[in-house]
């Protein structure tokens, strides 16, 4: 048996009343590890400090951890932490819940300005959607564009559609359920009932049922059976009647289990490798050994714990072969997903066309419908009256009468047939506002189509890359190794290294746009208007060039001759290669990249050239400044960005013209202008890392999408070559 990663609904639906006692704490900082792990640490009065991860990668779970036991914080929060904190911070924390019985949990703090909701997914891709009280999106780690659903900030946020839930079904509709099935028991328990296959044979093995039987030739009696295990099952769940177990790989005969465990010393109970860990004791692991604890979170603690540690020992990451298949098969199973909902999106929208040209064609009918509504609620008349009318009306053959299928008085709206299709009128309005109506939510889908077509090429990108790093794979793993030694390694191998030591370095200038040329000049460049304005009033110094496009909206580029603690000179002659090189770094962060161009004109002064003084009748905006004499120009300069990955003698992301990172990196990702946002190509610049490196939680600590992002152009980007 594998080892279990993501977390069950029943797992869910046991572990929100134990989180729900820790009501009350409060919010000390919020952490993002990566892009798929939140780390909440709070406080309580009774308990102390609590720390509690969010993860919503290969590994999905929710729950507390021992503080010893928390990753070390990240060297500079991501945008999505910061925006964690700043609502946060000091909020109490309110409840948790579970949606439904899906493998959803949704976290309540309240503050005095306000609540947030963070909404963890525990399925499929995984995401944690951060909204308001209201429900609309804040923020979220993953954006979510399906006919079903949307998740995207400034958008209310969409729960998957309601499913049912076997913990509340009535003995009718078990019955139902059970006789629309058309396969085995233990089948329809998992999917029609969505227990999982788990707690499915679980159940048919407590209500001493056949798993295989089929659901023809289960009887009454069965059905009986089965329906009390669940009864049983969901009065535990809601009565919290837990008796928690770790199971693991058995490696003696006897199979007696061990002391009851508070969880502080769980995970060194036990010699075999963890397989799963669950709320109650479960005859379907009767061939592993289970270790009994109090507490389901100290449970999922050392589970998770042990986990880790195990995958980190099993085998050395560099000859582990990924499986590639099972990634490939999910960015198919995504991307058909996709299409339905871009073919569902384009008949939505067609439709609602022909609802709004149909409401012209028949103009004088719809007319008369509204028109007698509108009058009938003028005099006062009620909804049911009104509706009693057009039946009269329809019985003594009036055609408009006759199309009126519902009036809702609720919702003040009347449906009506036409040609065969059915529309929705709000009665208020006439004729040509609830056609403009129709035609505005058919743009509305239409958007969201759009969106949907971004979203597909995205996972075909992600689908085309990950056959290629299987077809490297394979490639490398052919290769002859008859060349290997002939001479010794004088350069440590960043890539391989499982273990990679943070040495962390934050220069002066860190907070500007920067990289280093290939000669070892520094080159900095503003990212506002403040940056633009304080660069040329602070830091520029004889000897230094300035370069600007001559496209509106770009950074002021400082080619530095000398760093600002040593003496200024302007006897330094500048190389070409890096007054090149800072010419398509002004390019490149400029308008131009924003607009999709591949190249543009720069020029470049002498600092003694620029200055702030503007002559008479001239006006300098903020960030501005005014060039006196000739300036040499670069014309069709060709952007060209990269990011890279440090390794020594600091660990950091570098960014910037590749010809000047590319032998500074252990790794680089070469850019180009393209139509994916600067944050969803920054997450897939991270992933892509994350797979170069054997130590994953190194590119987590220094390499989140946020600080990645820190180094890409504006605007919309692709990886080069892609």
């Amino acid at each position: 048996m594998d080892p279990k990663r993501e977390l069950t609904s029943v797992d869910l639906a046991a572990l929100v009343g134990e989180l729900g006692a820790y009501e009350g704490a409060k919010v000390d900082k919020a952490y993002l590890y990566g892009d798929d792990l939140v780390r909440l640490k709070m406080r309580d009065f009774d308990r102390g400090r609590i720390e509690l991860v969010l993860e919503v990668g290969e590994i999905k779970r929710a729950h507390t951890v021992a503080p010893e036991r928390v990753p070390d914080a990240p060297g500079r929060p991501p945008q999505f932490a910061m925006m964690l904190r700043n609502r946060l911070s000091g909020a109490d924390f309110a409840g948790v819940s579970q949606y439904e019985f899906d493998r959803i949990l949704e976290f309540v703090f309240e503050r005095e300005d306000g609540t947030t909701r963070i909404i963890v997914e525990l399925f499929g891709q995984g995401n944690v959607a951060v909204t308001d009280g209201e429900y609309e999106v804040i923020d979220c780690l993953e954006t979510v564009r399906l006919k079903s659903r949307t998740v995207v900030p400034g958008s209310r946020y969409e729960f998957p559609d309601t499913r049912t839930n076997p913990l509340s079904i009535s003995r009718e509709a078990f019955d139902r359920e059970m006789d629309d099935s058309d396969t085995d028991v233990v089948r329809t328990l998992a999917t029609q009932l969505n227990f999982g296959g788990l707690y499915a044979e679980e159940l048919c093995t407590r209500a001493g049922v056949e798993k295989g039987l089929d659901i023809a030739d289960a009887d009454e009696s069965v059905y009986d059976r089965i329906y009390e295990a669940i009864e049983r099952l969901a009065l535990d769940i809601r009565n919290g009647n837990f008796e928690p177990r770790l199971y693991f790989e058995r490696d003696d005969s006897d199979g007696n289990e061990s002391e009851s465990s508070d969880g502080a010393d769980g995970a060194d109970a036990g010699e075999g490798r963890v397989v799963d860990v669950t709320p109650f004791p479960l005859e379907e692991h009767a061939d592993f050994d289970g270790e009994p604890y109090d507490a389901f979170l100290a449970a999922l603690d050392d589970y998770f714990f042990r986990l880790e540690l195990e995958d980190e020992e099993e085998v050395d990451p560099a000859e582990q072969r990924p499986d590639f298949e099972s990634e490939i098969a999910k960015h198919e199973r995504i991307i058909e997903q996709q299409q339905g909902a871009i073919e569902g999106f384009e008949q939505e929208a067609d439709s609602l066309r022909e609802q709004a040209e149909s409401l012209y064609a028949e103009y004088g009918l719809v007319d008369e419908i509204i028109s007698t509504i509108q009058g009938a609620r003028e005099e006062d008349r009620s909804w049911d009256e009104i509706e009693e009318r057009f039946e009269e009306g329809a019985d003594r053959g009036i055609e408009a009468a006759q199309a009126v299928v519902d009036v809702d008085g609720s919702e003040g709206t009347v449906t009506v047939e036409i040609d065969g299709e059915r529309i929705d009128l709000v009665a208020r309005q006439g004729v040509e506002q609830n056609a403009d109506r129709l035609y505005t939510e058919a743009k509305r889908v239409e958007e969201k189509k759009e969106g949907a077509l971004a979203a597909i090429e995205d996972t075909r990108e992600d689908l085309a890359d990950a056959k290629r790093r299987r077809d490297e794979w394979e490639a490398g793993d052919n290769e002859s190794a008859d060349d290997e030694g002939d001479e010794e390694e004088t350069q440590r191998d960043w890539l391989a290294d499982p273990s990679i030591p943070i040495r962390e370095n934050e220069p002066w200038f860190d907070r500007f746009r920067w990289f280093h040329t290939s000669d070892g000049y520094l080159v900095i460049g503003g990212r506002n208007a403040d940056q633009n304005e304080e660069l040329v009033k602070k830091y520029l110094e004889p000897g230094d060039k300035v370069l600007h496009t001559q496209a509106h909206g770009g950074p002021v580029t400082v080619l530095k001759a000398t760093d600002p603690s040593e003496a200024s000179s302007s006897d330094i002659e500048l190389p070409d290669s890096s007054i090149e090189e800072a010419a398509q770094f002004a390019v490149s962060y400029s308008s131009v990249w924003k607009d999709g161009r591949y190249a543009g004109d720069v020029y470049a002064v002498d600092s003694d050239q620029v200055t702030k003084t503007p002559e008479s009748g001239e006006y300098l905006e903020k960030g501005g400044f005014a060039i006196r004499g000739d300036r040499t120009y670069y014309r069709d300069t060709p952007v060209g960005a990269a990011v890279g990955i440090q390794c020594e003698p600091y660990t950091r992301v570098i960014g910037g013209p590749p010809s000047a990172i590319e032998d500074r990196a252990e790794t680089t990702i070469a850019l180009e202008p393209g139509r994916y946002a600067q944050a969803d190509a920054a997450k897939r610049l991270y992933r892509q890392f994350r797979e170069r490196f054997a130590d994953e939680t190194f590119v987590r600590k220094i390499a989140s999408p946020d600080r990645i992002q820190h180094f890409m152009p504006p605007g919309g980007s692709r990886i080069k070559g892609d």
